[in-house]
């Protein structure tokens, strides 16, 4: 194995249950995240990594100080985020390794979880390789823990290296699950010229585009009383909510039948009861204007379906996400050239692509820090589905050394 140390620190951060939740308002919206802050800000202070440390709100921020010569060059950050998916649990995750994978189907002991190629293409790339899923009852982590022992890896390497590469500047974040993983990110403190978060799925994929996002919550208010004695009386939220899901779109403006270029409105999570319900979506388009009909969409929606049930009211929320990093990179082309210069020179192809989805470096870019998007190799992300090859990971490892090392030598 070329980096010893990279799966037994993946395999450590992936059985510490760092779960973020979208209904908190705490600042990391768990607590929890920060038991693996703590552990990676003592491993980089064992490194020798003196500025390593974590604030109140859970962020990490580090400093690889620039190789003798190179301390003019820019300084470029890599992040990765320490929360997984409220979608799926995180919590008692173990970690299975599949050795020498021979290209067939893996099943995995509990869930009657099956990963074929069929339905994985990544897999057809993997033959031969180490994969390293779940047991099936939980994620596995690899969204966004690759990344993370990706950057304490090559962290780890440089700290030991006289090899020239600029100043590496660290960024680890909380809840980028759930939208906000870089809404407290003190740039000023982090002192990065640009970035790369490690945060993307195929080995060579780079990309410098995002959905733009928002969030919407639909509220239905209703009137609870006695069921014997209701006649007139009562107002079921929870009926104005299920005219409401049944009227949203299936064939078109819907994760499950899209692709590609286009949009979509998606319902993940609901609650409530009789008297009040509450239904969590996102909206996701790569043209931020696509954004305000889907919001007017349910607005209309919602207002519907308040009408066909008696006694019942509705509130449509929208907030703001994250938008189109692609607006700020095209301003920063060499970010981006940096970029495909350090996969090539791992020996990869370079796949440019768009992630139907967002990472930290959408608002980061936005924030002033150009900031693309470099995979760490996870797949099937929030899911029992999830999976890594360790080979990819080394291969990710490679790309931060390189990039360090052209920014040295070029910046």
């Amino acid at each position: 194995m070329k980096y010893p140390s990279l799966l037994d620190r993946f395999k450590q951060y992936v059985q510490i249950d760092t779960q973020s939740d979208a209904s908190s308002t705490t600042v990391p919206s768990t607590a929890k995240q920060k038991n693996l802050g703590e552990l990676l800000v003592k491993q980089l202070l064992e490194m020798g990594v003196e500025d390593a440390h974590m604030d109140d709100k859970g962020y990490i921020y580090a400093t690889v100080p620039a190789s003798a010569g190179a301390e003019d060059k820019p300084a470029v950050c890599f992040c990765a985020h320490m929360d997984t998916s409220p979608e799926y649990s995180g919590a008692g995750v173990v970690p299975i390794l599949h050795e020498n994978y021979d290209g067939g189907d893996i099943e995995l002991p509990k869930g009657d979880i099956v990963l074929t190629p069929k339905q994985f293409g990544p897999l057809k790339e993997m033959k031969g390789h180490t994969i390293i899923t779940s047991d099936g009852s939980t994620l596995l982590g690899a969204d966004n823990k690759a990344g993370v022992a990706e950057i304490m890896t090559a962290a780890e390497l440089l700290m030991k290296s006289d090899r020239p590469h600029a100043a590496m500047k660290i960024l680890f974040t909380p809840d980028e699950e759930i939208g906000r993983g870089a809404d407290h990110v003190d740039l000023e403190k982090l002192g990065a010229d640009f970035g790369y978060t490690m945060d993307g799925a195929t080995k060579g994929s780079l990309e410098d585009e995002t959905f733009s996002a928002d969030g919407a919550t639909i509220i239905f208010r209703g009137a609870n009383t006695h069921p014997g004695y209701a006649h007139k009386k009562m107002g079921n939220a929870l009926k104005a909510a299920g005219v409401f899901l049944a009227s949203l779109p299936r064939s078109e403006w819907a994760p499950e039948s899209t692709k590609g270029e286009a949009g979509f409105v998606h319902p993940y999570e609901i609650s409530g009861g009789v008297e009040e319900v509450r239904i969590t979506m996102i909206l996701r388009s790569f043209d931020t204007e696509d954004l305000e009909p889907y919001a007017a969409l349910l607005n209309t929606l919602a207002k519907q379906a308040a009408k066909a049930v008696k006694r019942t009211t509705h509130e449509v929320v929208i907030s703001e996400q994250y938008r189109n990093m692609k607006e700020v990179l095209d301003k920063h082309p060499h970010v981006v050239e940096f970029a495909e210069k350090a996969i090539e020179a791992a020996g990869l192809p370079v796949r440019k692509s768009k992630i139907r989805g967002g990472t930290d470096g959408s608002k980061l870019s936005f924030m002033g820090l150009p900031c693309p998007n470099i995979f760490a190799g996870e797949h099937a992300f929030h899911s029992p589905y999830e999976f890594v090859s360790i080979q990819d990971m080394e291969n990710a490892t490679d790309v931060i050394v390189h990039l360090l090392e052209i920014v040295a030598t070029e910046g």
